[in-house]
């Protein structure tokens, strides 16, 4: 599962994401419900307002971020999510228009 943790403000969240070496990235989103995927990168997810539902494909768990969660994502963990709309602070190891496409993997069709 992707680990979480806490932060304090906005300032701590982008000092931890400099210290990563990692790119900051800003951004809100609207609701949304996807079907499970992955990424192929590291990422911290620093919710800054809202909440965010995710869900591991592998063990089912589910974990729920709002504001001051920080979420540690790791490349290859398979997830969906599903939120009303939440904003966030995005630390990625490349710039955010560098990331290969689709961002969102789909899973292997099964043989």
């Amino acid at each position: 599962m992707q680990t979480v943790t806490s932060y304090k403000d906005e300032a701590e969240a982008y000092a931890q994401i400099a210290e990563a070496g990692y790119h900051a990235y800003k951004s809100e989103f609207p609701a949304l419900k996807n079907d499970f995927h992955w990424h192929d990168f590291d990422s911290f997810i620093y919710i800054t307002s809202g909440e965010l539902k995710v869900t591991e494909h592998e063990s089912g768990e589910t974990i729920v971020c709002g504001p001051g969660s920080k979420i540690i994502g790791r490349a290859g963990i398979a997830h969906c999510e599903e939120t009303e709309g939440y904003s966030a602070i995005f630390g990625l190891p490349v710039e955010p228009g560098a990331l290969t496409q689709p961002v969102d993997k789909p899973l292997p069709i099964p043989q």
